[in-house]
């Protein structure tokens, strides 16, 4: 079954301020690593999860618009509050199988909107604390797992680079914005490294 696949990032001692910049750096690693260089869409929430959005705008996809990262940013932090969570949508693409009617389907890279919000420091009851000061919102595991389809050679070899594009993509977002710790975790709770081994070993 799949499973939602997240980042956490936390910042020793981090001060409003300095937000923005530490946002720019995690969205900026997404174009070195299989993403896109800019920004989809822009959504501010405040208070909780349960209040309306008080700014929300969508520029479009890479193709044919997106925004700078930077201007994204300053747009969607201008309204800057300590209660407030500030959402940015990137494209970010990875090898899956496409549908077919043929018993090997083709594989191609497929695009999908990745989540990365920060937290200020008194969002929903300091939610930084158990999720990071910024969380990325990778969507469902399935292509790192696969669990559908049959894991053959060509399959393994997609899932590795997909696994490996996610850990380039992390270890980037770590050492470009300054984090200092970081928690690659998923809903439901088990690691994605217990169940690609236990994916790995239905092959054997």
């Amino acid at each position: 079954m799949a499973d939602a696949l997240y980042l956490s990032l936390w910042y020793p001692n981090l001060r409003l301020m300095t937000l923005p910049d530490k946002l720019a750096a995690v969205l900026g690693s997404f174009a070195a690593h299989g993403g896109e260089a800019k920004v989809y869409a822009v959504t501010v929430w405040p208070v909780s999860w349960q209040e309306s959005p008080v700014f929300q705008r969508v520029y479009g996809r890479a193709a044919d618009g997106g925004a700078e990262i930077r201007d994204a940013v300053q747009e969607g932090l201008e309204l800057m509050h300590d209660d407030y969570a500030y959402e940015f949508q990137i494209g970010w693409s990875l090898w899956e199988p496409e549908v077919a009617t043929e018993l090997d389907p083709k594989w191609a890279r497929v695009p999908r909107l990745v989540r990365v919000t920060a937290f200020g420091p008194l969002f929903d009851e300091a939610t930084y604390e158990q999720e990071g000061h910024i969380r990325i919102d990778f969507g469902p595991d399935t292509p790192f797992l696969e669990e559908d389809a049959a894991l053959n050679e060509e399959a393994a070899r997609h899932m590795a680079q997909n696994i490996r594009q996610l850990v380039d993509l992390t270890a980037a977002m770590e050492k470009e914005s300054g984090a200092t710790a970081r928690l690659l975790w998923s809903e439901l709770g088990e690691s994605l490294a217990t169940r690609l081994a236990a994916r790995l070993g239905q092959g054997n």
